[in-house]
């Protein structure tokens, strides 16, 4: 992102996820900052002020008038990000829209008839810019396993982990096929967003597993219900080329014809034992060269955190023609395309083909 001055971004909406990006950017003062929240009332307009510092609107178009941002986060239900998108686009303001970028299918496609082409819009997508997934994702497009053939991701949910699946397989706008299903089983789900239920009882809980079967390769999405928080469920990524396999943080390759040979993914992370450097993560490593680097060091942020920021930055730089674009609004209707035919072939249990639409490239 360019050093001459922070990125300023406004917000539409007062929920958890804005305070999300209220709190990095009161963490990171020199990169990012925010020039309003819109909110629906003015007793919650005080509450954000009084708590965060920043002003707050209860128009869009008001937000627009007192300090024009460089884009605009619409952090609202699924049902109102179309609506509040499009108010932008007509604005000239740049969005980035949150996940999904509409609820179901029909507002996909009537989102991208609306605001497709205006060049304006990108989505908060922020699972490639965590650290892990972003040093795989460098091993895989510098050829370390061959050609990828297949990616299983167990970790996030739907479009999320479609998109984890789509570019780590480069496999763009294809049609694909989806089969799905669902079952349940007890498990404990000792924490939530809300912190430790003190509820140690096993309950049943859904797992769902799908096939995603494209021209270009095969993905295996496996998603248990609250993974994202369950201690006693952890996460897994397996990328499968034609020379070799990473696991996790493990990679076997063929270097010749009778040679394979074993390296991993290191990361150098500071503040344990006696290193007083503040704990924080430095980089990550593949064969003594750095793949990752974290650029926002100090900040103390967690990898979630580092994926965000390094979203805002981006978006920041690419609305100052500084950098190419985030994530564009193409790439999370097709994440979203494919994970609405998820829930279809669970709910159905038929097999769901998704057609080349609109946005398609």
């Amino acid at each position: 992102m360019s050093s001459q001055s922070a990125g300023r971004f406004g917000l539409v909406g007062s929920g958890w996820r804005s305070e999300f990006f209220l709190r990095l950017a009161r963490q990171l003062p020199e990169r990012l900052s925010v020039s309003g929240v819109v909110t629906r009332s003015s007793e919650r307009g005080a509450e954000v002020e009084a708590a965060w510092g920043v002003p707050t609107f209860r128009t869009v178009a008001e937000l627009i008038a007192a300090e024009r941002p460089e884009f605009v986060i619409p952090s609202v239900p699924w049902q109102v990000t179309p609506e509040v998108t499009k108010e932008l686009v007509r604005l000239d303001v740049p969005v980035l829209a949150e996940t999904p970028p509409a609820a179901d299918l029909d507002g996909l496609r009537d989102l991208w008839s609306a605001v497709g082409t205006s060049g304006l819009v990108q989505v908060a997508e922020q699972y490639l810019h965590m650290p892990g997934h972003a040093a795989r994702l460098a091993l895989v497009r510098e050829g370390v396993l061959g050609e990828v053939t297949s990616v299983q991701v167990s970790s996030t949910h739907l479009y999320h982990a479609v998109s984890m699946i789509r570019h780590l397989l480069g496999v763009g706008f294809e049609e694909a096929t989806v089969t799905a299903r669902s079952f349940t089983a007890p498990l404990a789900d000792p924490l939530s967003r809300d912190g430790w239920t003190g509820d140690p009882s096993p309950r049943k809980t859904a797992t769902t597993i799908a096939t995603l079967e494209f021209a270009g390769g095969m993905g295996l999405y496996d998603f248990t219900d609250n993974q994202w928080w369950n201690p006693l469920r952890g996460r897994r990524i397996v990328i499968r080329g034609s020379v070799g396999e990473l696991v996790d943080d493990r990679v076997v390759r063929l270097i010749d014809p009778r040679t394979p040979v074993e390296s991993h993914l290191t990361r150098r992370q500071t503040g344990i034992d006696l290193n007083l450097e503040g704990f924080d993560l430095d980089h990550i490593s593949f064969d003594g060269r750095v793949v990752y680097r974290n650029d926002y060091q100090g900040a103390r942020f967690s990898e979630d955190d580092l994926a965000v920021v390094s979203l805002l930055c981006q978006m920041t730089s690419w609305c100052r023609g500084e950098a190419p674009e985030p994530y564009s609004l193409a790439d999370g209707c097709q994440d979203h395309l494919l994970s609405l035919a998820i829930e279809e072939a669970v709910r159905t249990g038929a097999d769901v083909t998704t057609g080349r639409e609109a946005w398609a490239r």
